[in-house]
Formats: structure tokens, sequence, C-alpha cells
């Protein structure tokens, strides 16, 4: 069996010492040039890998970070840990991925296993059914560094990384106002999650921006699910005055509000309009395809590992309360192009 080479058998080989081979191979000012080249040499001759433990143990960092997600089953989170996958391994960390399954359970399972780990940082997304957040009071209180991304909560004073869905939601809006659909309707999200509460804000201010006034009986409360797009398009074909379009508080409720329409034959975008939030890939490959509004995934993902590396950098210092805030981009396919 093959023995694991270590910085004593490079030594040896060299003649020289091991703390010589241990400076070189980590680019340590002291060491010329010369020597770490013959050294790392040697090392790739001899197939030598380092003892992240033992470096870990001698640095105080393991290189790794935290990343807990709501769901695996969108696309969006999959593309944001693409963004910040892609920078961590530039940068030399590891990534290890938590999947809350929407549940504060879970979600504080995940939290434990990162600090379990001695994760140098963590980044989060919110599952939809968190309603305490003490779990990530405590890792500020540890003094790990922290970022959100995507559902955030300002309350809690952590940093973040979030489109800005204010503006996403007005855009949607204005939209189906500029297709010519006057009584739009709205399936939020959990209103405890500020994404969600900012995206009804956003459709608000584009209604009044164009004097259409705002009806309560135009929102319906859903939990971004197929289902609750479903549930929608019933909820609100039932209404006296029935709604003529709907901006759904992200795709894959859109979807839910298109397969209901399409069951019921009535003909999207002529009879009714629908639009989404994310630009989830699917949504370019149904018929009709959606529109929808680009929270720029993979940028969030990149911004996301840059502000928590940032904080990992600043450990132990004081640092201010930041959120980077991303502009959307509306993407206008044919599930809102009344003709």
């Amino acid at each position: 069996m093959k023995t694991k080479v270590t910085i004593s058998d490079i030594a040896k080989e060299l003649g020289i010492a091991p703390a010589t081979v241990s400076r070189a191979l980590t680019d340590h000012p002291e060491i010329s040039a010369s020597t770490k080249k013959k050294v790392k040499a040697v090392a790739e001759r001899m197939d030598y890998r380092p003892n992240k433990m033992a470096s870990s143990l001698r640095s105080g960092k393991t290189k790794l970070i935290g990343v807990l997600i709501p769901t695996a089953e969108h696309l969006f989170f999959g593309s944001v840990i693409h963004g910040i996958s892609n920078l961590a391994s530039q940068h030399g960390y590891d990534v290890l991925i938590y999947q809350s399954n929407e549940s504060e359970e879970f979600e504080k399972k995940g939290i434990d296993t990162f600090i379990g780990a001695r994760v140098d940082g963590i980044l989060a997304s919110i599952s939809k059914n968190t309603t305490d957040f003490s779990h990530f009071q405590s890792v500020k209180e540890k003094n790990i560094p922290i970022a959100f991304f995507d559902r955030t909560n300002d309350d809690l004073e952590i940093s973040s990384v979030c489109i800005d869905d204010y503006l996403g939601a007005f855009m949607a809006t204005e939209s189906l106002i500029k297709s010519g659909y006057k009584r739009i309707s709205h399936i939020s999200g959990p209103q405890h999650i500020k994404a969600f509460t900012e995206r009804i804000r956003g459709y608000k201010a584009a209604l009044e921006q164009y004097n259409i006034p705002f009806d309560n009986n135009l929102i319906y409360n859903g939990d971004i699910s197929i289902e609750a797009g479903r549930k929608g398009v019933q909820y609100f074909l039932n209404l006296e005055n029935k709604a003529e379009a709907i901006f759904a508080v992200e795709d894959f409720t859109a979807l839910g509000a298109l397969k209901e329409l399409k069951e019921r034959e009535i003909q999207v975008p002529n009879e009714f309009g629908v639009i989404g939030f994310c630009n989830d890939l699917f949504g370019e490959h149904i018929t009709p395809s959606l529109s929808t509004v680009d929270q720029k995934t993979v940028q969030m993902g990149e911004e996301a590992f840059n502000l928590i590396y940032e904080l990992i950098s600043k450990k132990g210092e004081k640092t201010n309360y930041q959120k980077r805030i991303l502009t959307p981009t509306l993407i206008t396919r044919e599930s809102s192009k009344k003709n």
C-alpha cells in the first residue's frame, strides 16, 4: 500500500529542513524563488497532498464556507451556488451545501452542522417556514462571519446580497399594464420574508403610478409553489369582478397559474396575462413561454462570496452592516404579450 508523502519526505529528498519545505509550499516571502521552484517540483513528482486538517489547525482556518439553501428543487439556487463555487475555488475555498427543505428545524440543523465543521463563514437563504431567527443571531454572537443572499431579514442586521425586489415587481406589474391588462392580481409569498413584502410593495406602487385603484381582493396569499399558482387562479376566477392578469411572486407559482389556465382552456396571453419572477430555466421552454424578471443568479452568487470573503478577511474587526442590491432585468416573453 502506497504511504502518504509528507513534508519530511520532501525535505529528506532535497536535503533541507522540513520548515523550509513548508514555507516554500505556502510561498513564504523569506524563501527564494529558486528554492520554491525546486520544492514544488519534487512535491509534484512525489504526488504530495497537503494535510488540510493540520493546515487548518495551524492557520485557524478550514477554507470551508457553509451555504444554506431552502431547496435544491429550484434551479435558481443551483445557479446561485454556481456563482459562489466559481469564486470560492479561485480563492482556495471549498463549499459545504446544506438544504433546509423550507423547514426551520432543518435550517437550525444546517447551522449546527456548519458550526461543527468549523466553517470560516456561512452564506444563508432563509426558509419560507422560518419565523424564529435565533439560530442566525447565535452565529453572530459566536463571531462566525455570516451573510444572507436572496431571502434576508433586515431586523437581524446581518449583511446581505439580494435583487431589488421592489423594482423588479414594479417592472413586472408595469409591463402587464402596458400590455393592456387592467385587473392585475398578485399571488404573494410568505410575508415574514423581506423579498416577498418588497414584491407586494412594488406591485402596489406600479398600480398607483398608473392610477389603477388597489383592490385587496386581487391579492392571493401563496407559499411559492406550483399549487399556490393553481389555487390563485381558481380564487381570482371566482371573484365577481374577475382578474385579467397575474403577477406571480416567482416562476414556479407562475407555472402553476399557467397550468390551471390551460386546463380551463383560457387563452394566454389574449384572455389572461401571466408574469413571474426569477427567470428560472424552464420559463423559455414552456408554451406559452413565461415572461419574468431576471434575478441575476450567478452574479448574486459571486457577490455573496465576495461579501463573505470580505467578512472572513476582517474577522475580529468592527465591520459595517452591508446591503448589496442588484438591479433586475425584465424578460418579456409570450405569456404577457397581449395581441
